[in-house]
């Protein structure tokens, strides 16, 4: 695997290494070993997929608090996305930035996510589908997000928003003083697909 820091402490784009021959190509797309080497939380503990019907789907802005703050190793696997993260972590050199990419069934690139980053993406085509390794598992009480359009970040999504969940559409603005507490949802254990 080739790591590509981004501008955000902590958080990498990472490219396969292809290993080439007339059948095709293998590359290794995890590796506890190699995550360790470059500072990465290996931890995998659950794993997740998103399918969207179509181009204009937003899921986002998602995080969890501690002591369930969790890393995201995301890839898109068909269609593609353009994926944006932002660094909640107060002591970060990169705190309140944030940072986007394409991720795409072609170029198979993956977004390495750590712990305190919001997370979310908007397809950018019909059928796209995504692949989350997550180092935490799903908890309700300790979710939280940000609004994709909310000023304080004034992220610059490549498209228009066409579809939207009603709970990500209502996240409340970002606010410094409460964004690192847990809190009660009502969301239920099978909403994961509201936070990934």
């Amino acid at each position: 695997m080739i790591f590509h820091p981004t501008p955000l402490a902590g958080a990498y784009v990472i490219e396969l290494e292809e290993r080439s021959d007339a059948r095709g190509f293998f590359a290794r797309t995890f590796c506890a070993s190699e995550f360790e080497e470059h500072g990465l939380k290996p931890t995998v503990a659950q794993a997740n997929v998103s399918y969207n019907h179509l181009a204009g789907t937003l899921r986002g802005m998602h995080y969890q608090v501690p002591p369930a703050a969790e890393t995201k190793l995301v890839r898109c696997t068909r269609g593609a996305i353009h994926d944006v993260i932002i660094d909640l972590r107060p002591e970060s050199p990169s705190y309140l930035q944030h940072f986007g990419v394409d991720l795409t069934e072609e170029n198979r690139k993956a977004l390495y996510v750590p712990e305190m980053f919001a997370h979310g993406y908007l397809t950018l085509t019909d059928g796209a589908e995504v692949i989350y390794q997550v180092g935490e598992f799903y908890t309700p009480g300790y979710e939280r997000g940000i609004r994709y359009d909310d000023p304080r970040f004034a992220i610059e999504w490549p498209s228009e928003v066409k579809v939207i969940s009603d709970k990500d559409a209502n996240w409340a603005p970002f606010d410094e003083e409460t964004a690192g507490e847990a809190h009660t949802t009502t969301a239920g254990s099978a909403a994961t697909e509201a936070k990934s």
